[in-house]
């Protein structure tokens, strides 16, 4: 009998699995313990006489079950020293250093990537380089990117035509310029990139932006470098985010990365990967640095922000459900355990009362009832909440993989309204989804007028590759109705957000004050409660502190704005013209007063300077 038969036989008579460790630790054991005749075959007349003595012998003094299980449990030899050595880095830690090589970073896409912006550079900032706002000095250019729709991966490509004659300037310099591209459009496209622009140098998705350095460092040899690997666990949870404006009133703080909900129309899962949470712990360290630097605002982030489970404690596993709004479900088996999102936003609120707390962009279905009285009881935490739709169908909610009807909706918003009096509301929603219908869109636009939303995001569905809608479902509506839909949503938007905002005439605002406007060196910007940016003049104004004294609003102080009227503008972001009283440096006591008055929400609307003065305080 050869090793292999001994092997299969050990199995068959201890009724084993084929495991592949057994089976190479019986091959061994077997090896060891049976005496095999040389090379030269046995004639058949001993096969045929000594087959079943041979046999038995063996197995008498073979090894029995308690010998494999001694060696199963024995540990390895150590290998030499000699083996145990490793390798020589391919790559010098010298070689690793920017050498004060500047670098020209630009972001496209949603909030996630400004962060990510932040944390690449704080990575690069480290490793010896310098930051440039100036594109005709850069020795590095890093785009991080969107791939979410089509026109936003054609910014990209566009770009990159435009970056072709600075790089081809730069080829005989002493120090070539590198380009590279950052985020999600790195992650979906990864060596499509490199076929079709020979210019780019390197590509990083949103889980390998700790190897900037070793890939620039490639890059500089002339080789194009590549890591597209997305994480299981990473957070970067140890980098503190760089924020380069000194005059900076606000800051994003990513609390989580990836999304599981898999949406049939969505890349995000595959861009960004499986949802894993920031330890508590790191959150609230990052907030209260943010707080010593004084800035006066912080919103949280994730794909899925309110979905936040920190299981990096051990004593928080425990076996509790999560809780989903009513009527709700998910599209993966129901997670338990770990810190929840009511946690950590009742944690982050106490760390300074006097800074405002907002989140994004969260999922409709995780919105416990635990969540909205926190947010109802804290007065700053924004009475803001963006709710995503996509659709006011429920055939199509259902084609799209939303986990909810659109009568599970619309009770989401009234139960919202109910528990958080005056809140404001934004959502996404999508024009031309697979399959729909022109009775599809009008339950949409139906939606639109029921809700009468502040904010909103509207698109024209894109296909993308590898979601469940570009294997499954078919993109049948032509795009002319999809551009015709979406200017009808837009439309019926518009009209219901003025009749919201008209309530908001001669309200008492407090605004957090931003920096100069855009519009005009004589005029100041901020943002209220509801995130809608205000103008206003910059003129002398008494402290609400010290009464009698007349000051100039800076950035990161409060002010209180009166709006007098309200008009349609065609652009995409809302602005506010008021007229403004006081200047508060500290807003606690006033946020409650506020709350119980008017709120000025609006998108799409203008409200017109008035020059009459206010004569009381809130």
């Amino acid at each position: 009998m050869n090793s292999l038969q001994c092997v299969l036989q050990a199995q068959r008579s201890l009724r084993w699995g084929p495991l592949a460790a057994v089976s190479w630790l019986l091959l061994r054991t077997c090896r060891a313990h049976c005496s095999l005749p040389s090379p030269a075959s046995p004639s058949p007349e001993r096969q045929e006489n000594g087959v079943q003595k041979d046999f038995s012998s063996r197995l008498a003094t073979g090894p029995t079950f308690q010998h494999f299980l001694r060696s199963a449990s024995a540990p390895q030899e150590k290998p030499s020293s000699s083996e145990a050595e490793d390798p020589p880095p391919y790559l010098r830690k010298e070689e690793l250093l920017g050498r004060q090589r500047k670098v020209y970073l630009e972001t496209y896409g949603c909030q996630m990537n400004v962060n990510d912006t932040d944390i690449a550079w704080s990575i690069l900032q480290k490793s010896g380089y310098l930051r440039t706002g100036n594109l005709q000095e850069a020795d590095v250019i890093l785009l991080v990117t969107c791939s979410i729709r089509e026109k936003a991966e054609q910014t990209i490509w566009n770009r990159l035509h435009q970056l072709k004659t600075l790089k081809t300037k730069r080829l005989h310099s002493r120090a070539p310029l590198r380009i590279g591209i950052l985020g999600c459009m790195a992650e979906r496209l990864k060596e499509e990139i490199f076929n079709r622009e020979k210019m780019v140098d390197l590509l990083a998705g949103p889980d390998a932006y700790r190897d900037l350095p070793r890939l620039l460092a490639v890059a500089e040899s002339g080789q194009q470098a590549a890591n597209v690997l997305l994480s299981l666990d990473e957070t970067y949870a140890d980098v503190l985010p760089v924020q380069m404006s000194p005059s900076a009133t606000s800051a994003f703080v990513s609390i989580m990365r990836g999304c599981d909900n898999m949406c049939s129309y969505c890349i995000v899962p595959f861009t960004r990967g499986r949802e894993r949470s920031r330890p508590v712990a790191s959150i609230l360290e990052e907030v209260r640095k943010l707080s010593d630097q004084g800035l006066k605002e912080v919103t949280l982030l994730g794909q899925n922000v309110n979905s936040f489970r920190d299981n990096s404690e051990v004593q928080f596993n425990n076996a509790v459900s999560t809780n989903l709004s009513r009527g709700f479900t998910t599209n993966y088996k129901t997670k338990q355990g770990g810190l929840r999102f009511s946690h950590l936003l009742d944690q982050v609120s106490q760390v300074d009362p006097e800074m405002r707390i907002r989140f994004t962009s969260p999922h409709p279905k995780d919105f416990p009832d635990e969540v909205l009285q926190l947010i109802q009881e804290r007065d700053n935490i924004c009475k803001q909440i963006h709710l995503p739709a996509q659709s006011g169908s429920s055939r199509v909610l259902e084609a799209m993989r939303r986990g909810y009807s659109r009568e599970a909706y619309v009770e989401l918003v009234h139960h919202l309204r109910e528990s958080i009096p005056g809140v404001c509301l934004s959502s996404d929603f999508i024009a031309g989804f697979c399959g729909e219908t022109e009775e599809d869109h009008q339950h949409t636009v139906s939606l639109l007028r029921e809700v009468q939303y502040n904010t909103g995001f509207l698109f024209a569905y894109s296909m993308r590759q590898k979601t469940r809608a570009y294997h499954r479902l078919k993109d049948d509506v032509p795009e002319e109705v999809k551009l015709r839909r979406l200017e009808e949503l837009i439309t019926v938007f518009r009209e219901e957000a003025s009749k919201v905002n008209k309530i908001s005439v001669g309200c008492t605002q407090l605004v957090l004050v931003e920096g100069l406007s855009k519009r005009s060196v004589t005029d100041l910007c901020g943002r209220n409660d509801g995130n809608l940016k205000v103008i206003f003049p910059d003129t002398e104004m008494e402290d609400g502190i010290n009464p009698g004294l007349k000051v100039r609003a800076q950035p990161g102080d409060y002010v209180l704005v009166k709006p007098s009227s309200v008009h349609p503008l065609c652009g995409k972001e809302t602005r506010l013209l008021a007229s403004c009283s006081s200047i508060f440096s500290f807003c606690h006591f006033f946020w409650a007063a506020e709350r119980r008055g008017c709120w000025l929400c609006a998108q799409q609307e203008e409200v017109w300077r008035s020059c009459l003065p206010l004569k009381e305080k809130t």
